[in-house]
């Protein structure tokens, strides 16, 4: 294990690894990029299999190891599980296989239900973030807060269609969101990578009393922190990325507003 620590120690012009069952990531990733602008990166969407939240636990283990092996072979010095569903199901998984540090990302319960003033917060989420064990073991910590529960059907295969903003679209999130509101309340967790690129859309359905909490810059900042505890910062220089998909890559290259090379990669 010290001769791994050693090894991960040097290899600090190695790139950032993400991974997501799709396009949804690229928000993870953009906060990522944002906060270590000299960091390479490597973000791979598995559109194929999109979306992991209908799919079972030991489906969710598979495709994450993976995925994984995909980014270790391309020399990714950590990964980010930019993907709630792969998180809540499979990292325990993953940190027991491999000897690489790996961040993952969660619906931001905490600080919904510390600063809730109705003490009613609600979570638009995948099927399989609800419903694994590591999301009930957060819910039980706040007790005292009610939290109404959504699971986005549809909205993930909507986003990797190319259909983030159409009518099909909207009549979903109205459908989902009128009932939260009327239970009054005042924070709204998403529980999907895929979901902040529905900000704008939110943000006209909601009062404005009620303020919407994603988990990027959260897990922009753990990356950071767990880099800079090993001294692996990439400080200087010019960073590069490549996008990989398995899915449609147009849809990935118009989500980048075709800023960055996406490449094709049938695995």
């Amino acid at each position: 294990m010290e001769y791994f620590f050693y090894l991960w120690f040097m290899a600090n012009n190695n790139p950032i690894g993400l991974f997501d069952s799709g396009i949804g990531g690229t928000s993870i990733w953009s906060a990522i990029h944002d906060l270590m602008p000299f960091e390479d990166t490597i973000y791979l969407a598995d559109s194929k299999n999109a979306p992991y939240g209908l799919k079972s636990k030991d489906e969710i283990i598979a495709l994450s190891i993976k995925n994984t092996e995909f980014l270790l072979e391309r020399n990714a010095k950590i990964i980010v599980v930019a993907c709630n569903t792969a998180t809540t199901n499979a990292i325990k998984e993953l940190r027991a296989k491999y000897d690489i540090p790996f961040i993952g990302i969660e619906p931001a319960i905490k600080p919904a239900a510390i600063q809730s003033k109705t003490q009613k917060i609600g979570i638009l989420a995948t099927k399989g973030t609800l419903s694994s064990e590591l999301f009930n073991k957060a819910v039980e910590i706040y007790q005292d807060t009610i939290i109404i529960e959504q699971i986005g059907h549809g909205i993930v295969e909507l986003i990797e269609s190319g259909k983030l903003n159409s009518s099909e679209m909207n009549h979903l999130l109205h459908s989902y969101l009128e009932p939260m509101i009327k239970e009054n309340i005042d924070y709204l967790v998403l529980g999907c990578s895929h979901y902040p690129y529905l900000i704008p859309q939110l943000k006209k359905i909601l009062p404005p009393n009620i303020k919407i909490i994603d988990s990027g810059e959260a897990v922009a900042r753990q990356t950071y922190n767990v880099l800079n505890a090993y001294s692996n910062l990439h400080t200087e220089g010019k960073s590069t990325t490549i996008f990989y998909s398995n899915g449609d890559p147009k849809v990935l290259d118009a989500i980048l507003n075709h800023q960055y090379k996406v490449e094709f990669k049938d695995f």
